[in-house]
């Protein structure tokens, strides 16, 4: 008997790594208060916004865990340099699943986000992406984006490029986009969809 097609829920569950443990979250404070006797660490800890003098006073209790502020594709192929969808303002997530990008057709392009870390260190966060083409999915893209502590000044990830696809069928009709990013205990943090349409380079 033939297997159910994957749904959207599988689409966007994150590929399972073999012998993971994520271990146990740590809350800011703790990060900065472990091997604090340790100069090399606490110089390393330090580096990446993590320190005893940054504690939660001065963080926003109420800011919240992630906020993403754009999504871009930028290429060399396209005069500006790149697509960019902001995600950060009301209605901004309305428009992106309803006006579809325009993205020329056959070029190389990479996906890159900027995002803000609120109030505790987020640890192992991916990017899931599915394509779908009426109804049906057409790729899928999976990334690591890492680990990050709080800071006030947003952080940016580049993907690995990827090629759009080219020719009449690829650029008959739009494709909806499904992203999410969760982190290593599939806790979701951002889920929204948009769209792009192919035309001639």
């Amino acid at each position: 008997m033939a297997s159910a097609p994957p749904t959207v829920q599988d689409d966007l569950n994150p590929t399972p790594t073999a012998g993971y443990n994520p271990g146990q979250k740590k809350t800011l404070e703790e990060y900065a208060a472990l091997d604090a006797e340790d100069e090399s660490l606490r110089r390393w800890k330090e580096s990446l916004g993590i320190s005893t003098s940054a504690g939660a006073g001065a963080l926003d209790p109420n800011a919240p865990k992630l906020v993403i502020h754009s999504l871009s594709l930028v290429s060399d192929s396209i005069a500006s340099g790149g697509i960019t969808l902001q995600l950060d303002q009301p209605g901004d997530l309305e428009r992106a699943s309803k006006t579809p990008l325009q993205i020329p057709e056959g070029i190389e392009y990479a996906v890159v986000i900027r995002f803000t870390v609120g109030r505790e260190v987020l640890s192992g966060l991916k990017y899931l992406q599915v394509v779908r083409r009426a109804g049906v999915p057409v790729d899928r893209m999976e990334e690591m984006i890492g680990s990050y502590p709080p800071r006030a000044e947003p952080y940016e990830k580049r993907f690995a490029p990827s090629e759009a696809p080219s020719g009449l069928l690829a650029r008959s009709g739009s494709n909806s986009v499904r992203t999410r990013i969760l982190d290593d205990d599939g806790v979701v943090y951002a889920d929204f969809s948009w769209s792009f349409k192919l035309v001639k380079a």
